[in-house]
């Protein structure tokens, strides 16, 4: 699958936001926003670029494990991921159960929670990148650029130019019609990155990484991080 016309491209985030309302996820998210082209109005949109915040599971109640069978043990697990190791720890085990075909794990072996979500919300062939955070995607924004300007590493650098769809269960009309209008009224990505703290010459050289990196990306990518 290539770009996306605008259109098609806002209502595959409405549908990814609609499935984070009716579904189970893996993890409980907090935050959804878009940033890139699609919050910036282009038309066609070549990649969707889509961010989680996602809390970490802490205990019983957030992991699954609370409930129970008959035989009060917990929720039954598919043979396929019976032995992952993290399911009911860094995934929930009952999302496990569930949609065990959406179960991904890291070069460890261990369930991985942005791929899991990745999983269960993009189909593979689309063009679409997906960020993951336990941060709010401000906060990340700030601790990327700056770990990004300290190592050189500037494809490392989250583009600042966003909108929140969605936050703790509830979606911004406002804010969606804004995004299939174009209206909101954002900067160039090396002005952006000056406006954070970039010195010119710096952000302009940051900038071209970045746009770089994100033309070799085919496909649904996924990115995760923990601050």
């Amino acid at each position: 699958m290539t770009d996306l016309d605008r259109a098609a491209a806002v209502e595959r985030v409405e549908r990814l936001v609609e499935t984070v309302e009716r579904e189970r996820m893996p993890v409980p998210v907090r935050e959804i926003w878009v940033y890139g082209d699609v919050a910036l109005g282009l038309d066609p949109v070549e990649r969707l670029d889509v961010y989680l915040t996602k809390d970490i599971l802490l205990g019983d109640s957030d992991s699954g494990m609370g409930e129970t069978d008959s035989d009060g043990t917990g929720p039954d697990l598919p043979p396929a991921v019976a032995d992952v190791e993290g399911v009911g720890e860094t995934v929930r085990a009952d999302w496990a159960a569930e949609y065990p075909e959406y179960v991904r794990t890291n070069a460890s072996g261990y369930a991985a929670p942005e791929k899991c979500l990745a999983a269960h919300l993009l189909e593979d062939d689309e063009p679409v990148h997906l960020e993951v955070c336990n941060a709010s995607f401000e906060d990340n924004v700030t601790q990327r650029l700056e770990g990004a300007l300290a190592r050189e590493n500037y494809e490392q650098i989250l583009d600042p130019r966003g909108a929140c769809l969605w936050v703790e269960g509830r979606r911004s009309e406002d804010a969606f019609q804004k995004l299939r209008d174009g209206e909101f009224v954002l900067p160039t990505l090396s002005g952006a990155l000056e406006m954070l703290g970039a010195e010119e010459d710096v952000a302009s050289e940051a900038a071209d990484a970045v746009r770089e990196y994100r033309a070799a990306q085919e496909g649904a990518t996924v990115r995760g991080d923990v601050v």
